[in-house]
């Protein structure tokens, strides 16, 4: 199932069929696109190009980097980062930004939800870059 650039016509009837059935006025959760391509066995990358060329506007980042109606994040500096997790965040920068996928690997390690890794970076100011989706 690889999509590329192509237009919505070519887009996967399956992949395109699963993102509407979980699209509601043409969004979808970062949470619910993860889901179809569990389902699917589609990589994440794939499906959020699918539901860009579909028009599907993906919201609710799992690690909070989304704004919101108003402009607003749901990231927010950490009052402080445990050593332990800054080395690991530190560890795992490419090119100066920790990646997405990186994140939730790091939230898993540690036992904490992927904002608080998110939260951690934004303390730290560091940037969280390549979203396994494709937004960012």
């Amino acid at each position: 199932m690889s999509h590329g650039g192509q237009s919505s016509e070519q887009v996967d009837e399956q992949l395109a069929a699963a993102l509407r059935e979980q699209a509601g006025r043409g969004e979808m959760s970062c949470a619910k696109a993860f889901l179809v391509a569990r389902k699917l066995s589609a990589a994440p990358l794939e499906v959020g190009r699918a539901a860009t060329e579909l028009g599907i506007r993906l919201k609710s980042c799992q690690l909070g980097l989304f704004r919101d109606e108003e402009g607003q994040r749901s990231v927010s500096p950490a009052a402080t980062v445990e050593p332990e997790l800054e080395g690991a965040i530190r560890e795992g920068l490419v090119l100066g930004r920790l990646p997405c996928a990186v994140a939730w690997a790091l939230a898993t390690r540690f036992g904490i939800k992927k904002t608080a890794v998110a939260d951690a970076a934004e303390k730290l100011d560091i940037r969280i870059s390549q979203c396994q989706l494709g937004a960012f």
